[in-house]
């Protein structure tokens, strides 16, 4: 089945429309609704041309830690040579429209829609919109966490339509998850995956973990339980998790319901307060 992927297009409300939406910010999650991705809050980032982001998490005393996750739009003739400014993070870039020139190593590649890239620490890379179309991707940054013994990853360039997703146990193939790493690979330390839910599949219990989550919905509606809170999400809305935050899901459809997960994972724990 072809995949589809929601990208904001920004704009700006007319004085006619209510105040009232579905956004929330509480001490455990949040809830960043696609309606709220507007002109009047995008951002700007240093050696970016003809480029603007949505900025949907970065870390916060008490809450998301380890990680922020922009949503780029970059204009045709646009992009950076000097992407990432900061050697300590890796990255993940996944496309959700146009196509991506992306230079590594002297390599050169062109991700279109579904394309994902893992970039690790350290590393040099350029990316630009050499098309007449806008592109949008997503940008998720973390400092990498070394540990001795242990080399860093290395770049990873595919698309999800390659991947065969990783079905769920006794689901009956109603909840899978398309992975871009390995997880026994102890070199990653955060995974970036898609999980996908057919109609009526559900998250069966109150998931409560350590990992961090930012979920943003590609594709697709449901009921998501943050918390003690069921709320309702659709493509284009984000979600930001606390560690420990329970959370379950009840996909209602009428369609396939998609979201891109990102989680920090095979890392000791800090003994000490950051």
């Amino acid at each position: 089945m072809s995949a589809s992927y929601y990208a904001p297009k920004g704009g700006h409300p007319g004085q006619d429309q209510l105040l009232t939406d579905r956004a929330v910010f509480t001490e455990a999650y949040a809830v960043i609704p696609r309606g709220t991705m507007r002109d009047i809050v995008t951002s700007f980032l240093p050696f970016w041309d003809e480029t603007r982001l949505w900025v949907i998490a970065r870390p916060l005393s008490g809450f998301a830690e380890t990680f922020s996750h922009y949503i780029m739009e970059v204009a045709p003739g646009g992009g950076s040579d000097r992407a990432e400014t900061d050697p300590t993070a890796q990255a993940v870039l996944f496309v959700v429209e146009g196509t991506a020139r992306l230079d590594v190593d002297g390599q050169t590649h062109d991700l279109t829609p579904g394309g994902y890239a893992y970039l690790p620490p350290d590393l040099k890379w350029t990316l630009r919109n050499t098309t007449d179309d806008t592109l949008r991707f997503h940008w998720i940054r973390k400092a990498y966490q070394a540990v001795d013994g242990i080399d860093p990853p290395e770049v990873i360039i595919t698309n999800e339509q390659d991947i065969a997703p990783t079905v769920m146990p006794g689901t009956d193939g109603k909840w899978a998850t398309t992975r871009f790493a390995d997880p026994a690979d102890m070199r990653h330390d955060m995974h970036v995956n898609i999980v996908t839910f057919e109609p009526g599949a559900v998250i069966p219990f109150l998931e409560t973990h350590v990992m961090e989550h930012g979920l943003y919905v590609l594709e697709g509606k449901a009921a998501y339980r943050l918390n003690t809170d069921w709320v309702e999400v659709e493509a284009g809305d984000y979600m930001w998790l606390r560690a420990f935050c329970p959370q379950a899901c009840y996909a209602g459809g009428p369609g396939r319901f998609r979201y891109l997960l990102y989680k920090d994972v095979n890392r000791q724990m800090p003994l000490t307060l950051r």
